[in-house]
Order: structure tokens, then sequence, then C-alpha cells
């Protein structure tokens, strides 16, 4: 065709121009990280997949959220529980990272290092870097928590259900552009002491009857810059370094989950950071180009602790059940987690901010005992479908939740290492909840779990078994049906 080309008809060598340029672009992106972030209200079992994800991690990363964060990994019969340091920790040949964006209390870190050691924790401190950009959760911080939660109860007849951790009242601080971090800490001692005074004094105008030992609380502080000041690093330049040295496969581990986000869960019950994607961007200095695989982590039921609207709840014998049986109760604060039936309107709803890659489904066995299992497909208000998460927490109380019934299968699901090894209607359940989604599923094994998948970044080198985690990508070689539908609805 003259003056023309077709499509197909190159010149020589575009081809190859277009590959250098390709791999020009990646070159310059960097490596990618991976993502593990919970898609309900927490405790979804994110410490679990964690470690399933971090054998043959470099680095793994905590990027927001502070010690009140709970996550449980039970490695050889020992249960090992991390509040502040990431997960990752219990793995001696990876770097555990805490990100800016983590409020850190270093007499909790320092405890729950130690606590650990007891269970067989060792030399953590070699492994740990800390972000120089992090804040500092101070003692008054925590009283403050509890003050307020006081505050509430009183004034409205409800409280938020803290953790009295100090998160809040630290991200305040922040915000307010009065708080201190672990930079200052280690730079002018001085200096650091001057502001720590000013911002207790600010704390006790607000609250007389907040009692601060203000020399005793400065003295811990400056024996703790000494134990930390090996560990901390310009976190924005180590992340860099990471991402653009040596290719190296980073995991992030996220605290809390989506319904908890400060901006997009079920305000004002929710906690005081990002816990959805954006929040790993901010919380370690990362760009968005960066962003790797994010796994969504699910409970095939749902649970929640505190007060706030919970559509799918069960007050009765089945919230009875899952609550036993799962042993809901918070890591963190030992309350009984409030229980309901599994609740696709939350996930789709993560699925939309997040834009999950995959899903890990925990927990399946629980339901090992169920003859129906009931799923949450929708919402109604006044007796019509909406297509949309409601953002207020009155008219969430309100909606009408329409399910569907799937049959159970009353077998023993804790021995399953292989899809196949799933009775039927288990499959089925998963089936559903990835069409739903339209994201791939798997289930991670049981707590100690004795084998543990390939890598999940290298899919083409083998089959992952049922208690791994399944990728985006090809999906078949994952255990998962080919004809697998990959559009978010």
């Amino acid at each position: 065709m003259s003056g023309t080309r077709a499509s197909n008809d190159r010149p020589p060598g575009a081809g190859g121009v277009k590959r250098g340029r390709l791999q020009q672009e990646a070159a310059a992106t960097g490596s990618r990280v991976t993502v593990v972030l919970g898609a309900q209200w927490g405790d979804e079992g994110k410490g679990k997949v964690v470690d399933l994800l971090a054998t043959d991690a470099d680095i793994i990363s905590r990027c927001q959220g502070g010690n009140n964060a709970g996550h449980t990994v039970v490695v050889d019969g020992k249960e090992y529980d991390f509040h502040l340091l990431p997960s990752g920790i219990i793995n001696t040949k990876a770097v555990s990272f805490i990100g800016n964006g983590v409020v850190i209390h270093l007499p909790g870190l320092f405890e729950e290092a130690e606590k650990n050691e007891k269970k067989g924790l060792k030399d953590w401190e070699k492994r740990l870097i800390i972000s120089d950009r992090a804040h500092l959760v101070f003692d008054f911080h925590q009283a403050v928590d509890g003050l307020q939660e006081v505050q509430r109860q009183a004034q409205e007849g409800k409280n938020i259900g803290t953790t009295k951790k100090g998160i809040g009242p630290t991200y305040s601080s922040k915000a307010a552009r009065t708080g201190l971090r672990i930079c200052d800490l280690l730079s002018d001692f001085d200096e650091f002491s001057t502001r720590f005074k000013s911002l207790a004094r600010q704390h006790q105008s607000m609250f007389p009857a907040l009692e601060i030992d203000v020399d005793g609380q400065l003295k811990r502080l400056k024996a703790f810059a000494e134990r930390i000041r090996p560990m901390v690093r310009d976190g924005v330049y180590f992340m860099y370094e990471a991402l653009h040295g040596p290719p190296k496969k980073i995991l992030v581990e996220g605290a809390n989950a989506a319904l908890l986000d400060i901006d997009f869960g079920t305000y004002p019950f929710v906690t005081s950071s990002n816990c959805t994607v954006g929040g790993v961007c901010t919380g370690l200095g990362i760009p968005p180009q960066n962003i790797g695989d994010v796994y969504g982590v699910v409970k095939v039921y749902t649970t929640r602790v505190g007060i706030g609207a919970f559509p799918t709840e069960q007050i009765n014998e089945i919230g009875d059940l899952l609550q036993s049986r799962g042993h809901e109760w918070g890591v963190t604060t030992g309350r009984k987690r409030r229980c309901g039936w599994l609740d696709l309107m939350i996930l789709r709803y993560a699925h939309m901010v997040n834009g999950f890659t995959a899903l890990a489904l925990t927990k399946l066995d629980i339901l090992d005992v169920l003859s129906e299992i009931k799923v949450g497909v929708a919402y109604k208000l006044s007796g019509k479908r909406i297509p949309y998460f409601p953002a207020n927490q009155e008219i969430l109380q309100k909606v009408e939740v329409e399910y569907e019934t799937l049959p159970g299968w009353k077998a023993d699901t804790t021995g399953a290492r292989r899809w196949e090894d799933l009775p039927p209607q288990a499959q089925s359940y998963v089936r559903f909840v990835e069409n739903h989604l339209g994201v791939p599923g798997g289930c991670p094994a049981s707590p100690g779990h004795p084998s543990l998948p390939p890598r999940p970044w290298a899919p083409q080198e083998a089959h992952i078994p049922v208690q791994g985690l399944v990728h985006n990508e090809k999906p078949a070689k994952y255990g998962l049906r080919e004809n697998v539908s990959h559009r978010a609805r």
C-alpha cells in the first residue's frame, strides 16, 4: 500500500527499540514491593500470610500504625505476638524496617522484643532498621488516650474502642506539628528536652488530671536513644537504595485494615492512620510505581472489635460458634470480637480502594461444622439495592443485608495442602468469593504451617498448593480455574 504501512509492518529493529525502552523504564522504576493488607476490620490473619511470603524476602516493612496492631505467628509450635516489630523479624535472613508512617512507643518496642526473646527470638536488634522520620509515642499520649475514652463515654454515652496505646494522640501531635521524631531524639537532646516539656505542658493544659513525670520520662528516653541509635537510618534513602540497587524482594506488612482506615474506614470508629495502599507510599517514602502485588487478607467470616455498625453481625448461636471456634479475642486488647457472616459489600469496597491483585482467604476450617453458610452479597436501603458502601454510620446501621446461602461441607479441612484436598463445597465457597470480586484467592495453612508454598514472586517455578497465595497472573498455574474473571465488579 503506497504511502502507508500496515500495523504489523514495523521497520527493522523496532521491536528491539521498544524492548530496550521498556527495560530502561523498568530499571528506572526499580524493584516493586509486595503488599499485604487487611480487607475487613482487622484480625484477618495478616501475620500468617506475611510469614508465608517472608520466607525468601530480603526486607519486611511496616508503614503505618503502632503497637495498637497485633499479629500472631506460630513457628515450630511457638506462638510469637508482634505489635510494633514487623512479624517477619523471625526471618533471620531478612532485614525488618519500621517506616516513617509508624508511631513508636520505645518502652513498648523493647518490652515486646523481650517477651519474644523468651520464646526464642534472637538477634532481632541486628536485623531491625528504624526510619529517623518516625514519630514517637510518649507515655502521656497513652494516658491521654485513656482519658479521652472516659470523656467520650461520659459525654456521648459511647466510646471509640481505642486500644489506649496512644496512637490517636500521637498522630494528633504529628498533624498539629508539635510531635517529636526519632531524629529529634538522636540529635540535640537539650533541644529535644525543651520541646518534650512544651508538648507535655500542652497536654496537661487540656487534661488537668494528667500527671506527667517529665524528668523521669526524659531519663528513660535518653537511655532508649542510645539503644536504638545503631538501628536508625534515613528511611527514605534506605528504601530508595533497596528499590534501585541489586534486585530485592521487599514485603510490606500492613497493620489494621481497610475498614479502620482514617479516610476510608467506618469513621469515627477507625484508627488514626491510612491502612490502605496509599499509606504504603506515604509511610515508607516510595512512589506509586514501586507498588507491585497487593494481597488482600480476608477472613472467611467477618469480625469486629469495639462498637460501630456491623451489617452481617450474628448476635445468636452462629455468632457464638464463630467466636468460640475461631478463638476470636483481640491480640492487643484481649477483647472479645463480634462475629458475623462474610460481607462481600465490604470486600468490594476494600478492593475499590486497594486494587487487590489476589486474596488470601483465612480460617476456612472454622466453617467446617456448618451445614449451610450465608454470605452477604448486597445492601438495601428503603427496599432498594445500593451499589456503594455508605460513609455515614447511621445509614450503615440501617442497611438491610441481602444474603445468598451456600451449602457447607461438614468435613475437616485443616489437613488440606492442595486445592484438590478441599471438599467440593469448600472449593465452591472460594470460587463464589473470587467470582463476586473478580480477584483470585488462595488459602494459607493453619498456624504452624508444616510446609511452605513456592515463592509467590516466581510463579513460573511451581504450582502453589492450597495453603499458598494465588497470583493474579496466569491463574491456571496457581491452582485456579482458567476462567477466573479479573474484572473488578
